[in-house]
């Protein structure tokens, strides 16, 4: 009798190890589904990032090309009014010396009469160099400003240059972020697969463990079964 009680104490303390195995088991698998659970959430919020990233990008190149669509069609725009508008001022100016010509031609034919051919001949030099003078004034200032165009062309030529340089750099500064968030996306992947190994190994001492306690508690039963039929036999004695 005395033997069955150590053996009955023994089994309960292997009973009670095993229960104390069990619910330290079952603590580490309740934290390894939180750590999943955590890690799922970090991984759709990367994701989420990820693609707003992406969007935002899409939105920045967009833009700088409408950008810059809008600014050469102003601009052309604007160089083409302004040249119209010389065109026709030039015109009128052109119409208005030629009708100051024609009065001159007849004050010269008027005075043909009136002065020998010399003094004629004179008159029509005069009126000539005068208009050579005014195109050539004309024609300077025509110049002056069409080099002034062209400055404010290489300007405008220049700030482009600047911003689709500032543009190459965002890009450039998007594509470092994508690719960072792409290692960390990656690495939280690797993590995942880690804590699900993990867990996998911990079900599967949880499993054991309990064979175990079954296996336990059946050879308890046969044992506290043995002891009543002894205490019976000797209870008949």
């Amino acid at each position: 009798v005395q033997l069955l009680e150590d053996d009955l104490e023994k089994t309960d303390e292997r009973l009670n190890q095993a229960t104390t195995k069990l619910n330290e088991a079952s603590q580490a698998a309740d934290e390894s589904e939180r750590v999943r659970k955590l890690m799922e959430t970090r991984l759709n919020h990367d994701s989420d990032k990820v693609e707003l990233l992406e969007r935002q990008l899409r939105e920045a190149k967009e833009l700088a090309a409408e950008s810059d669509r809008k600014f050469e069609e102003d601009f052309y725009f604007q160089q083409r009014k302004s040249l119209e508008a010389r065109s026709l001022s030039d015109d009128e100016r052109i119409a208005t010396l030629e009708k100051q010509l024609a009065e001159a031609q007849i004050i010269a034919e008027d005075a043909d009469r009136r002065y020998d051919e010399v003094a004629r001949r004179l008159a029509i030099m005069e009126v000539d160099l005068e208009r050579a003078e005014d195109r050539a004034e004309a024609a300077e200032a025509k110049i002056l400003e069409l080099e002034e165009e062209l400055k404010v062309v290489g300007n405008n030529m220049k700030s482009l240059e600047v911003s689709e340089q500032e543009a190459i750099q965002r890009e450039e500064s998007y594509e470092e972020q994508i690719r960072d968030l792409s290692a960390r996306l990656k690495d939280a992947e690797q993590r995942a697969d880690l804590a699900e190994r993990t867990m996998a190994k911990l079900q599967k001492e949880v499993d054991r463990l309990e064979d175990e306690l079954l296996a336990e508690k059946e050879k308890y039963k046969n044992i506290s079964e043995e002891l009543d039929q002894t205490l019976n036999e000797l209870q008949g004695y």
